[in-house]
């Protein structure tokens, strides 16, 4: 089990959210599978409709993100297919909540999204606030559930809400930079994250090029929390970083 988790984990003895990203586009699926990491939530990312189904059979989601697929019908069909699973032969939960997000925004895109199914639409390009205010909004309506709040990984406690970090229950402060390269690293404690994979996410680089900013702010923050004990951020020569 990984070292990676949430306080509902320790509070409630459930499962974290797993929200499942559904889109073609691995880049544009990545940014918000990225995002929704660094926010707190499991997040994965499939580009077809069988690597969905193959990644939902495996664990199941909270809800979905269903971007555009192979055909101009691939997400209305996937949507289908969604909605009127059953038996236990289907991964698929029926009544998981769905947000399209599409690049097709007329008005009879919107009508065919909602009479297949669709809990919520969005217009291609997406901002990822808007998509988390909705997403939020379409899990407290399915479940009652509150936003993940606490990112844990050992003795290190990421408070995602007011943006607060402890280590061994002292406070550490940090600027936003240094703050969101250790949510990103926490998402997944034991992966090493190349510089243009955070360079993308955490500074929003698309042509990242040659710079020293990744480097300059995983040494700050390794040094502030190495004052409090133990080596966290790790520099994988030639690759990049991980936080353990």
């Amino acid at each position: 089990m990984s070292r990676l988790s949430l306080a509902e984990d320790h509070v409630q003895g459930v499962a974290p959210e797993t929200i499942l990203v559904i889109d073609t586009d691995a880049d544009l699926g990545q940014v918000i599978v990225d995002q929704l990491r660094m926010d707190g939530y499991r997040a994965m990312l499939a580009q077809s409709a069988g690597h969905a189904r193959a990644l939902v059979a495996q664990r199941p989601v909270r809800a979905i993100v269903l971007g555009d697929l192979e055909s101009p019908r691939g997400a209305l069909d996937m949507l289908a297919e969604i909605r009127h699973s059953s038996g236990e032969s289907s991964p698929w939960d029926a009544a998981t909540p769905v947000i399209m997000v599409s690049a097709r925004d007329e008005e009879l895109d919107l009508a065919r999204a909602f009479a297949s199914g669709a809990d919520d639409f969005m217009s291609r390009p997406a901002r990822y606030t808007e998509l988390r205010a909705r997403l939020q909004a379409i899990l407290r309506r399915a479940y009652g559930e509150s936003t993940p709040r606490l990112l844990c990984v050992g003795p290190l406690e990421i408070d995602t809400a007011s943006h607060a970090v402890t280590l061994s229950g002292q406070r550490i402060e940090l600027c936003r930079r240094e703050y969101e390269l250790l949510v990103h690293l926490a998402s997944e404690p034991d992966r090493v994250f190349t510089k243009t994979e955070l360079l993308r996410s955490v500074w929003g680089f698309q042509s990242p090029g040659a710079t020293r900013t990744v480097d300059s702010h995983a040494c700050r923050l390794r040094r502030k929390l190495s004052a409090c004990g133990g080596r966290w951020v790790v520099n994988v020569w030639g690759v990049g970083y991980r936080l353990t």
